[in-house]
Parts: structure tokens; C-alpha cells; sequence
């Protein structure tokens, strides 16, 4: 028979309340030494692999060479006599702002994309490539070595889309020069697609393009004797800023995780 007692329920709940937690089951507490290299933001695994090889990492003051060694959290590794951390993956997508340099620091005292994390990131994150000065919008940011290392790689072709306004009419015949291909001082380099952007300004182009050299679209533009004006990426890696104005970032999602590691092949 139930009882009605409100007293009994009362005590009976208190009583659950206070039942121990279970311990949060891990993976392990373990992981192989190249992968808590990477974790770190060092460097991709297989670097970690070389960098073990040539006897530039030590754990708890020995150098390991073993690339099965595996290593806690409360063991201390060390990368060329500095020590590293093996912290939780992470990865982070911001919409840059304009005069922010794209860069851990800056001696001449400039503002960087990382001071808009101080106080709120504790994981050391580096930016997954690079947006100059000038330019806004798309920029991802992660601790992941490997990840990092693989969507920057040229043979990745990583998609990347530009909205760029210059100071006139982009000609019809500039665009298939731009999609043809054109020589810079730095050597050969097509887009993979251009159209404008709206149907009202002939100024304003979006360019989807893989390169990451250097100021590449402002440099193919400057190249044709325009002047750009304003240059905001819109999209990399399949990651868009949806929602995110100026200056604002966000942790992905698992499925935004899932889908940048499947597009690096990892």
C-alpha cells in the first residue's frame, strides 16, 4: 500500500539526494605521448612521431624515443625543455574583426585575435591559419595539432569563399582571367569560381578559392589594378558565421567537429 505521509517522502527524498555520485567514467586515463603532443597544439601526431625519434621530448625529466609510451595528467612532458600540456580538444569559430592581427602576440603591441578569449578560454588555441589585418570574418581556432596541421595543407584544397568590394566594375573578362589563372611574384594561381555577389553592384565579388598563400585575393585583385576596399571571409572549411556578429565566437558543434575532420581525412 502506498503511504501518504508526507513526512516519509520528504525524508525519503533528502536520503536520495545524498547517495554519493558515481565516478565519471573516462576513457582512460592514459593516451599515447604523440597524441598529448598534439593535443598541446605543438604539432600534428606524425610530427610528434619525429620529434620522438629525435629525442627532442622527455617525460618526467627522461627522453623517450618509444612511440608507444603513453603518459597521465600528471606526468610531465617536455617539448625542446618546455613543458607542455595535454589538454581537452577543443575548437572554436569566430567572425574576426578588422584590425586585429591574426597571431598569438604582437611586439609592437597591436591587438590580436586572442585577446578577444582572455579570461574566457583557459585551453592554449592557435588560429587554423591566417586573416591580415584588414580583413574579417571566418577564422576557426583550435588546440588541435593534427586537425590544424592537415586543413592547412596545400593538398587538402580546403574551400574557402571571399566576399570582396573594389573600387569599380569587376569586368566579365577579369573574372575568367581570375578563373583561368594569372602570374603572380610568387607564382601561378587560379580561383576555383567568382560571381558577383548581388545583382545590383558589379563591385562586390564573392571568390571561392583553395590557396592559402599569403594576401592571395587582395594580391590577385591589386595584380588587375583594382583597389580592395573591404575583404570578409564568408566561409572555410564547409564553416560559415551565421549569427555571429563582429568580434563574437562560439565553441562548433559535434556534428561541425565531425564534418572539419572528415573534410581533413583524420
Amino acid at each position: 500500500m502506498e503511504r501518504k505521509d508526507k513526512n516519509y517522502n520528504k525524508k525519503k527524498i533528502s536520503k536520495y539526494k545524498d547517495r554519493p555520485k558515481k565516478p565519471k567514467i573516462v576513457e582512460s586515463e592514459f593516451i599515447r605521448l604523440n597524441r598529448y603532443i598534439a593535443a598541446s597544439g605543438v604539432c600534428s601526431r606524425r610530427q610528434a612521431d619525429e620529434f620522438i625519434q629525435k629525442g627532442l621530448v622527455s617525460v618526467n625529466g627522461v627522453v623517450v624515443t618509444d612511440y608507444g609510451t603513453k603518459v597521465g595528467k600528471k606526468d610531465e612532458v617536455k617539448y625542446k625543455g618546455r613543458v607542455i600540456k595535454g589538454e581537452k580538444t577543443i575548437y572554436i569559430i569566430m567572425n574576426k574583426p578588422k584590425d586585429y592581427i591574426t597571431s598569438l602576440t604582437d611586439p609592437q603591441g597591436r591587438s590580436t585575435v586572442m585577446d578577444l578569449f582572455k579570461g574566457k578560454v583557459k585551453e592554449r588555441i592557435y588560429p587554423v591559419g591566417r586573416l591580415d589585418r584588414n580583413t574579417t570574418g571566418v577564422l576557426l581556432f583550435t588546440n588541435d595539432g593534427d586537425l590544424t596541421t592537415k586543413l592547412t595543407h596545400p593538398k587538402k584544397r580546403v574551400k574557402k569563399i571571399y566576399v570582396v568590394t573594389v573600387d569599380k566594375p569587376v569586368t566579365q573578362s577579369d573574372m575568367i582571367k581570375i578563373t583561368e589563372g594569372i602570374q603572380l611574384e610568387d607564382g601561378f594561381i587560379s580561383a576555383d569560381a567568382i560571381y558577383y555577389y548581388n545583382d545590383r553592384e558589379k563591385n562586390i565579388v564573392a571568390v571561392e578559392i583553395h590557396s592559402g598563400r599569403n594576401r592571395i585575393v587582395r594580391r590577385i585583385f591589386e595584380h588587375l589594378d583594382y583597389s580592395v576596399k573591404t575583404l570578409d571571409r564568408v566561409e572555410f572549411a564547409g564553416l560559415n558565421k551565421k549569427n555571429l556578429k563582429r568580434g563574437q565566437w562560439r565553441f562548433l558543434e559535434l556534428k561541425e567537429i565531425g564534418f572539419i575532420k572528415m573534410l581533413a581525412g583524420k
